[in-house]
């Protein structure tokens, strides 16, 4: 027998699946200062990044998947590009290296629960930082309000990344032919507004996913980071 509460729960558990999807707000800020938020601010490795001036493209590999609770949410397009600081920019003797990058575009998401759709806004100035290390890493930051996801459908609400200052997500990277930079449970701070079914209690989302980062300057080079 169909209890009268189930519905509720139904929608509020699809608005807690789409928080997860702000995670991605890889996912980066005013970002010329954007650190890795591990990497100490004494007695960091030194940082290389080349080529230097080149510029990069990163595109999501495969999927990004946001899960909160029995919700996923998956996105399979995701893309940015920038560009590697001039020499010397592009060396740090003692700590992380940062450039601006294009506020990420995020599309083809679907949700786990029928019913429920959602578009994706981002603007501002985002940013990455690297970070030599073992292992290297990587934080890309979100400007103040920088990704907004609006749902409609069941469930009408609107989430925002960095609702109070710039975020920094953090991730890991990896030297190769393209390299890649992995995101691995990462966390964003989030804000969610809207009527019935929003999860409007949540703070926050978690996300994982994969972009190949390729030189757009020179095809066959690769974008390194050592020390």
């Amino acid at each position: 027998m169909t209890h009268p509460t189930h519905r509720p729960r139904a929608l509020f558990a699809a608005g807690t699946g789409i928080v997860a999807a702000v995670a991605l707000s890889l996912a980066a800020t005013g970002s010329a200062t954007a650190q890795p938020a591990d990497a100490p601010s004494a007695a960091a490795a030194s940082t290389t990044v080349s080529p230097a001036g080149h510029g990069f493209t990163a595109t999501l590999s495969g999927k990004a998947t946001f899960t909160a609770g029995s919700v996923t949410v998956t996105c399979t397009t995701s893309t940015s590009s920038g560009q590697v600081p001039a020499a010397p920019g592009n060396q740090n003797a003692s700590g992380p290296v940062s450039s601006s990058i294009s506020p990420a575009t995020y599309g083809s998401c679907t949700t786990s629960m029928p019913g429920v759709s959602a578009t994706v806004t981002t603007t501002g100035s985002w940013g990455v930082a690297m970070q030599n290390g073992a292992p290297v890493t990587a934080g890309l930051t979100i400007p103040t309000a920088g990704f907004v996801l609006k749902t409609s459908g069941l469930a009408s609400c609107t989430v925002t990344a960095a609702p109070t200052g710039a975020a920094t997500v953090n991730g890991t990277w990896a030297n190769g032919a393209p390299s890649t930079l992995t995101f691995t449970n990462a966390s964003v701070p989030v804000k969610v507004v809207g009527g019935f079914g929003c999860p409007t209690s949540a703070t926050s989302s978690t996300f994982n996913a994969t972009y190949k980062v390729t030189d757009t300057t020179d095809p066959a080079s690769q974008i390194t980071v050592t020390g």
